[in-house]
């Protein structure tokens, strides 16, 4: 009995191990996304009027496909920054107007995806909307695409503002011709939003906020969402008419990276 238990005792440790062997590597290679800080929530919580197209979740963007780490259509912010963009929406709202965003907090997985597709100087696809006189080379030397953004830390999103009641924007199909970004309204992608002079994520001159060519109803429209948000603490990107960035930043030094999605804000699915 003595023998038998000892190969027994044996069999069983040399199983253990066996088992401890093969199941390591799988619990390694099990990843957690990180989670918001409790500052950040999802807009529609704070204000459900304000409409969201979030476009790096479809193709239609610069890239051509969905982006690294987004995976709902949903616009994230830090709590500051989504009330002073609520307090923005009542007063646009009493002129008949209500904001759109196309994309809010970003993750910096997103911004790698940026960054690996800038470096692929043979990717083409969407030249003919988003950068038709832009060499691709010069993406980063002229500032168009960077290894951080603000985005990440949550306070800064992309916006533009549509007239009430809004109409919907037919879906982009994949393939279909590319129109340059600042072609007239009527022959660009068509977008519900007011004339601002160019599409949205154009790089090109003409979409810097007060480029002396803009004029018009166009300029003006630029001008009311402009007064409106800095007038509630937002600072524009110069160079990018729909770029705003609320202030003082809560995380003003931090790149986050978790995912956008619900359960990144609520630890549920």
């Amino acid at each position: 009995m003595t023998r038998l238990s000892g190969a027994v005792r044996g069999l069983v440790t040399a199983l253990a191990t066996l088992l401890a062997v093969t199941t390591t590597p799988t619990t390694a290679q099990a990843t957690t996304d990180p989670k918001a800080p409790d500052d950040f929530v999802a807009l529609s919580t704070v204000d459900p009027t304000i409409l969201q197209e979030i476009r790096y979740l479809t193709p239609h963007n610069f890239v051509g496909e969905p982006i690294d780490g987004y995976r709902q259509a949903l616009c994230i912010l830090t709590r500051p920054a989504a009330q002073a963009l609520h307090r923005a929406q009542l007063r646009l709202r009493r002129q008949g107007y209500t904001l759109k965003v196309y994309d809010c907090y970003r993750p910096q997985r997103a911004v790698d995806h940026f960054v690996r597709w800038a470096e692929d100087l043979d990717d083409h696809a969407m030249k003919g909307e988003f950068y038709p006189h832009v060499d691709k080379s010069r993406l980063f030397e002229d500032g168009y695409i960077a290894e951080k953004s603000g985005h990440s830390r949550g306070s800064t999103m992309d916006l533009t503002i549509v007239g009430l009641p809004a109409r919907p924007t037919r879906p982009y199909h994949p393939g279909e011709p590319l129109v340059p970004c600042y072609a007239p309204r009527a022959a660009r992608f068509p977008d519900n939003s007011l004339d601002m002079g160019t599409g949205f994520d154009c790089f090109d001159p003409l979409a810097h906020t007060l480029d002396p060519r803009v004029q018009g109803r166009q300029r003006a429209n630029r001008l009311l969402l402009k007064t409106t948000l800095e007038d509630l603490g937002f600072v524009n990107l110069a160079e990018e008419w729909w770029h705003y960035t609320f202030t003082p930043e809560p995380h003003p030094d931090t790149y986050f990276d978790f995912p956008v999605t619900r359960k990144s804000l609520t630890g549920k699915p």
